[in-house]
């Protein structure tokens, strides 16, 4: 690996680290950047790469969240499974919580599984990034302004009901679907128009996101026919290290900027950066 390829993994890892949690899609800006700037790797390798690198990422939440998300330990128990013998150990409202995200899967691991290709084949294109961008972003300010007087009525994940959950992870879905919609976006717009709170919403998003990267990735793995060169597998550790680095703060600050604002700046932005993929796409300058 060359101190450009160095360079060009660690720009890499920049930009996945702060669009993974930011709603304002992953993939199309990862899709701006290659066609701009190249990784040095073999094309079945990028396909690779541009889902393993988000392990980076979730591992910022894992990191972040670790109190929240680990569902054993006497310490801070407040809702022993038993209260006495190894139930102690056993936090039954962590392992609540995480049925629910794993009800919220659901539909990703339906789709991924079975038609995770074809999606791929019909989608994976500017004019649907662009589209997809455009779209959600109008949705970000629609439903902003619907819920701007209203108070939410889920204030904590625990009061997510598995409906509720279901009807997230069929939000996510369309992420899933369509390239440029956000993984992030589509969640946190299907919470809000249900009465989540934003924090929770963007909280509950990031929890998701475990299961669900660490399957895509694990899937894209399993998948993977070529070969990988010791060069590519290095920009692949540099870029996760990096967006790993970064997630750390963009979600540090993310969660502080909502507590106070709302997302139509994310939505506003979306618009104008589905509007530029058109412009370039038009004039020949998106490769994909």
């Amino acid at each position: 690996m060359t101190i450009i390829d160095f360079i060009v993994s660690i720009i890499y890892g920049i930009v996945e680290g702060i669009t993974e949690w930011l709603p304002v899609s992953s993939t199309g800006h990862l899709i701006l950047l290659d066609s701009f700037l190249k990784l040095n790797v073999s094309e079945e390798f990028y396909e690779l790469y541009l889902v393993v690198i988000q392990l980076g990422a979730i591992m910022a939440v894992v990191v972040l969240y670790w109190k929240e998300i680990w569902p054993f330990g006497l310490k801070d128990n407040k809702h022993p499974w038993k209260p006495e013998g190894i139930g102690r150990y056993v936090k039954a409202d962590k392992f609540v919580m995480w049925f629910k995200i794993l009800v919220a899967c659901i539909p990703a691991i339906i789709v991924g599984v079975f038609v995770d290709d074809l999606l791929d084949e019909l989608f994976y294109n500017w004019v649907c990034v662009s589209i997809m961008l455009i779209l959600f972003g109008i949705a970000f300010i629609v439903v902003e302004r619907w819920v701007k007087d209203k108070d939410p009525h889920v204030t904590t994940i625990d009061q997510i009901t598995y409906p509720q959950a279901l009807l997230i992870g069929a939000f996510q879905l369309i992420a899933a679907v369509f390239p440029g919609t956000s993984r992030s976006g589509s969640t946190i717009v299907g919470s809000l128009a249900i009465g989540i709170s934003r924090e929770v919403a963007a909280k509950f998003t990031f929890f998701l996101a475990i299961p669900v990267m660490f399957g895509a990735s694990l899937l894209k793995i399993v998948k993977f026919e070529g070969e990988v060169a010791g060069s590519e597998i290095a920009m692949l550790v540099v870029g996760m290290v990096v967006a790993f680095l970064v997630s750390w703060f963009v979600i540090r600050m993310l969660m502080s900027y909502i507590r106070k604002h709302n997302f139509n700046v994310f939505g506003w932005y979306r618009i104008a950066a589905g509007v530029l993929f058109l412009i370039l796409g038009a004039m020949g300058l998106l490769k994909m």
